[in-house]
C-alpha cells in the first residue's frame, strides 16, 4: 500500500508540475504572436497546431507506452516538452512560435500514459480514486500557472517560456531518479507481438461492443464541455459585459470545484455507486447546466449553475477512464486511453469554431442550448448503450488476467 501511494503521489506531482508549464504560457500566447504580427485568424491556428499534434501523437505515445513501458514514453515526451518551451522562449518569428507548439502538442499527450500508468498500479476498486488525483493535479496546474505566468510576463513573454523549460528538466530528473517503470516485462513482450496502432485500429476502437460506446461518450461529452470552455469568455463578454478579470475569477472557481470534485468527490462516489451509473448521472445533469448556462439571467445564478456544470465535468472525466481502461486487455490500455485523449485533443479543434459561430449567428445562448441539446441526445445514448450493457463487471474486470471477452475486444 506504501509503495502504491508512493507511485501514486509520483505521478500526481508529475502531471502537476507538467500541466503547471503548460498553464504559465497558455494565457500569454495570443500577446506573445502579436509581437509578431500575428493576425487574429494565425493566433487561433496556433492553438489549434497544439491540439490538432496531440490528436496525431496521444494515441501513438499511449500504444508505444504499451510496448516499451510507461517510463521511457515519460522520459521521451517531458524532453520534448523541455525542447518545446525553449524555442518558445528564444522565438524571433511567428514561423519559431509554430514550430514550438507544433513540438509540444506531438510531445504533450502524455496525459493518457500517466493515465495508464495509474491503471497499471491500481486495482479496479481504486482505479477512479487514483485518476481523480490525476484530473485534480490537471486542475491545479491550470489553476496556479496562469497567474503565475501572468506575474513572470511583466519581465517579457520569454520568461514564462524559460519558467516553463525549467520545470519540465525538473519533472525529466523527477521522472529519472523517481519514478519506477509500471508494466511487467512480460506484459511489454505481449504487447510487442500485437501489431502498431493505425487510424483502421483507432476506427475499429470505436466500433467494439464495450470500449466503443464508452469512446462515443468521451467524444460526444468532450464536444459540449469544449465549447462551454473555449467560448465561455466570449459569451460572458456578450452576455454580462465582464472583463478579463472577472472572467478569470469565474473560470478559477470554476477550477477550483473540478479540482475538489476529483481529488476527493470521486474516490467517495466510486465507493457508493457503479461507473455506470456515475456516467449517466453525470452526463445528464452537464445537459441541464449547459442549459442553465445558456439562459442565466445574472452572474450570482451563473455562479450557482456552473457549480454542477464542474461536478459532472470532474466526475465523468474520471470515472469514463476507469471504465475504459476496465474494458480492455492489459495490453491495449495505453493505446485506447490514447485513443480517448485524442478525441478530446479533436473537440478542442472543432469546438471553438462552432461555438463562436453559434454564438455570432443566433446569441451568447445558442452554444449553452446547442451543447445542451446534444448532451440530451447522449443521455439517451448512454441508457441504451453504457448503463444497461457496456460495462464489464466488477468480478470480470478485477481479474488478474484478461478475460476471453477482453481479450477479443483487443483483437
Amino acid at each position: 500500500m506504501l509503495r502504491q501511494n508512493r507511485r501514486l503521489f509520483a505521478i500526481f506531482l508529475i502531471v502537476f508540475i507538467d500541466l503547471l508549464g503548460f498553464g504559465l504560457i497558455l494565457p500569454l500566447l495570443p500577446y506573445y504572436a502579436e509581437t509578431f504580427g500575428a493576425t487574429d485568424f494565425q493566433v487561433g491556428l496556433l492553438v489549434a497546431v497544439y491540439a490538432a499534434a496531440q490528436f496525431i501523437a496521444t494515441p501513438i505515445l499511449g500504444r508505444l507506452s504499451d510496448r516499451v513501458g510507461r517510463r521511457p514514453v515519460l522520459l521521451i515526451s517531458i524532453a520534448g516538452n523541455l525542447v518545446g518551451f525553449i524555442i518558445l522562449a528564444l522565438a524571433r518569428s511567428l514561423g519559431m512560435l509554430f514550430i514550438a507548439r507544433i513540438i509540444a502538442g506531438f510531445t504533450g499527450g502524455n496525459i493518457s500514459v500517466a493515465q495508464a500508468y495509474i491503471s497499471d498500479v491500481t486495482d479496479a476498486r481504486s482505479r477512479a480514486r487514483g485518476l481523480g488525483l490525476i484530473g485534480a493535479a490537471f486542475g491545479l496546474g491550470f489553476i496556479i500557472g496562469p497567474a503565475l505566468g501572468g506575474v513572470l510576463s511583466q519581465w517579457g513573454f520569454a520568461v514564462p517560456a524559460l519558467g516553463a523549460a525549467a520545470l519540465s528538466l525538473l519533472n525529466l530528473i523527477l521522472v529519472a531518479a523517481w519514478l519506477p517503470e509500471s508494466l511487467t516485462l512480460q506484459a511489454r513482450q505481449e504487447a510487442q507481438a500485437r501489431p502498431p496502432l493505425t487510424l483502421r485500429a483507432m476506427v475499429e476502437a470505436l466500433r467494439k461492443p464495450l470500449v466503443g460506446p464508452l469512446l462515443h461518450t468521451r467524444f460526444f461529452f468532450a464536444m459540449a464541455f469544449s465549447t462551454f470552455q473555449t467560448i465561455f469568455a466570449l459569451y460572458a463578454l456578450r452576455r454580462f459585459n465582464l472583463g478579463p478579470r472577472e472572467t478569470g475569477y469565474i473560470l478559477t472557481y470554476v477550477g477550483v470545484l473540478s479540482v475538489l470534485v476529483q481529488g476527493v468527490a470521486v474516490g467517495k462516489l466510486t465507493q457508493r455507486f457503479s461507473e455506470r451509473a456515475l456516467i449517466l448521472a453525470a452526463t445528464a445533469l452537464m445537459a441541464l447546466s449547459l442549459l442553465g448556462w445558456a439562459w442565466a439571467p445574472s452572474v450570482p445564478i451563473l455562479l450557482v449553475i456552473l457549480a454542477p456544470t464542474a461536478l459532472s465535468g470532474g466526475v465523468l472525466n474520471t470515472v469514463i477512464n476507469s471504465a475504459i481502461s476496465k474494458v480492455v486487455a492489459p495490453t491495449d490500455v495505453g493505446g485506447t486511453l490514447g485513443i480517448a485523449s485524442a478525441l478530446e485533443a479533436l473537440t478542442r479543434i472543432l469546438s471553438p469554431a462552432l461555438g463562436s459561430l453559434l454564438l455570432e449567428q443566433f446569441g451568447p445562448w445558442a452554444p449553452g442550448l446547442a451543447s445542451g441539446v446534444l448532451l440530451l441526445w447522449l443521455t439517451t445514448y448512454v441508457w441504451r448503450y453504457v448503463y444497461r450493457i457496456a460495462v464489464v463487471p466488477a468480478e470480470v474486470a478485477i481479474r488478474p488476467d484478461p478475460s476471453p471477452q477482453l481479450e477479443r475486444l483487443s483483437d
